[in-house]
């Protein structure tokens, strides 16, 4: 008796590959399934079905199915590789990286595997290792554009500009349609202040993808608009569109929004601009409650004295940090370009990687906790070996994370040694300047009730820790910087604990990069006036006036 199975043909695979090849993943499916019938047990037939319901949406099945796959070919390399990329989409990341990992170790001249790894590891900050990932997947497709493309970011996150243009260029030279490599060379170029080259690039990114919503903000940002502007009449054209993503009709709100306050016409202006909001926040289905207990939870864990690392004995080679905190749009990366000027300190931007880390606490904690010294060591140790990745020339460096105020307890606790700077601003200068601007973040900023409320969430904090911590916090006035330059950058640079350096006053000729929205104008001359302009919108700013207060303080 012959108890071998039929073996399937390579016509009948073939068949399979090209209803999928062509978009007919439905039908694709009920041929694997009656194949299946016929032929059990083939790993291809589900590594395809898994393919299928990844197109389909059918993400948890997709899974499944290279799961099925591998379980019956566990050195299949592919189905290793497709299980990675599902993984990566339900936010399974770890899995997802484990899935990149297999699939390398049965194939390690596998491009695709080490570009998928090294972008991971770039995104939780593994530095190194994503690098050399990706610099392994380009050694084995030189032509690899989307892995030129990787590289450039990583390279660009840990400040290693100038490499991470020519990253960027090789993706741009092996596709010249590449509108994300365009996107990413001209926010390098705009990082250190290359307002031509910035404007060059992100109007080819416009053009390769004209519906991009965030690229055309950006190009609103830098450019002259005049009535009539062919590119104000694009995009107009383009909100007709009816099946346009939502987050490029956001992004084409705002800028729109942008175009027609340098046009002057703020009706028109605020049509575009209270509609971006308004779609933003249904976007981020934000509820002010979650800030509003965050706030009350940080409060609550702080109330009783935390442990502290006061007594930690720090060596005179140990990093340094200095937190420049406060409400975006503040000043901060102003703040930032003046001490970054001097000699002996490292600007290292807006760092994500305290908040990641603090997420972690909350996750676990609630506010009858107490904070133990062994949870704190763990805070310095994850954030200064982070540090440690970047390789950063200098003892002392900036971390300019405006909405590390929300953290300056934990902050004062883990690092004894850290300098805090308060950057305090006109509040409703500080709010209109958020309002008009387009976040990835800050989900509090797309509706005027929701920002005034959260400003003063922000000004109770600010007060708790002032008097929680009466000698520890610098508070200093953006409109007294800019009145009075150099006195109060003087006695910045004291607190900081560092000798004057006179380049300090010419921050506006530091060539370094500032990876902040605020790029461009800390290129330029420090000027006064600035926290007054909103005075020219006031009467479509109610809402936000109403909820500050403002006139009755």
């Amino acid at each position: 008796m012959n108890n071998l199975q039929p073996k399937i043909s390579k016509s009948e695979i073939n068949l399979v590959m090209d209803l999928y090849s062509t978009g007919q993943f439905k039908e694709a499916v009920e041929k694997i399934k009656e194949l299946n019938n016929k032929f059990p047990n083939v790993p291809i037939l589900f590594n395809l079905i898994g393919a299928c319901y990844k197109e389909l949406g059918h993400l948890e099945g997709s899974a499944k199915m290279f799961e099925n796959a591998i379980n019956i070919k566990p050195h299949y390399a592919e189905a290793h590789f497709n299980l990675g990329a599902v993984l990566k989409i339900l936010n399974k990341d770890n899995e997802s990286i484990q899935s990149y990992r297999n699939a390398i170790a049965i194939n390690h001249k596998y491009p695709d595997a080490l570009n998928n790894l090294g972008r991971a590891l770039h995104e939780l900050g593994e530095y190194d290792e994503a690098i050399d990932l990706l610099e392994w997947a380009i050694a084995y497709k030189h032509d690899f554009s989307e892995a030129h493309n990787n590289l450039g970011n990583v390279l660009n996150d840990i400040g290693k500009v100038s490499e991470a243009i020519e990253s960027f260029k090789k993706a741009i030279t092996h596709n010249p349609n590449y509108s994300s490599a365009y996107y990413n060379l001209a926010s390098a170029h705009k990082d250190i202040g290359n307002k031509n080259a910035y404007l060059k690039y992100i109007e080819k990114s416009v053009q390769l993808r004209p519906n991009w919503g965030e690229a055309n903000f950006n190009l609103s940002q830098v450019k002259d608009y005049s009535n009539g502007d062919p590119h104000i009449k694009k995009m107009e054209s383009l909100l007709k569109i009816n099946n346009l993503e939502l987050t490029d009709q956001i992004g084409l709100n705002f800028a729109l929004a942008h175009a027609y306050d340098k046009l002057g016409n703020h009706e028109k202006q605020f049509k575009f601009l209270n509609e971006a909001n308004k779609l933003r926040k249904q976007e981020a289905n934000y509820s002010f409650s979650i800030d509003k207990n965050r706030f009350a939870l940080v409060k609550a864990l702080f109330n009783s004295s935390p442990v502290s690392l006061e007594k930690l004995k720090t060596k005179s080679k140990d990093k340094r940090p200095i937190f420049i905190v406060g409400m975006p749009r503040s000043g901060t990366s102003l703040v930032h370009q003046i001490i970054d000027s001097h000699q002996k300190v490292s600007g290292l931007g807006e760092l994500t990687i305290l908040s990641k880390i603090i997420n972690q606490f909350f996750r676990q904690h609630d506010s009858d906790d107490v904070i133990s010294n062994e949870e704190l060591l763990l805070i310095r140790n994850n954030y200064l070996q982070y540090i440690s990745s970047l390789k950063i020339n200098n003892n002392i460096f900036i971390d300019k994370m405006p909405l590390n105020f929300r953290h300056i307890g934990f902050i004062l606790a883990a690092f004894p040694e850290a300098k805090i700077i308060h950057m305090k601003r006109d509040s409703m200068a500080t709010c209109w300047s958020i309002y008009k601007y387009y976040f990835n973040g800050n989900l509090y900023s797309y509706n005027q009730k929701d920002l005034g409320k959260y400003y003063k969430l922000y000004e109770d904090l600010m007060r708790y820790w002032d008097k929680k911590f009466p000698t520890k916090i610098y508070n200093i006035s953006y409109e007294d910087l800019t009145l009075n330059q150099e006195q109060e950058t003087r006695k910045l640079i004291d607190y900081c604990g560092l000798d004057w350096d006179e380049n300090c006053l010419n921050f506006y000729k530091n060539k370094g990069a500032v990876k902040t929205t605020s790029a461009l104008q800390v290129r330029q001359k420090m000027y006064q006036g600035s926290s007054e302009v909103w005075k020219k919108y006031e009467n479509h700013l109610e809402d936000l006036i109403t909820v500050l207060d403002y006139y009755k303080k």
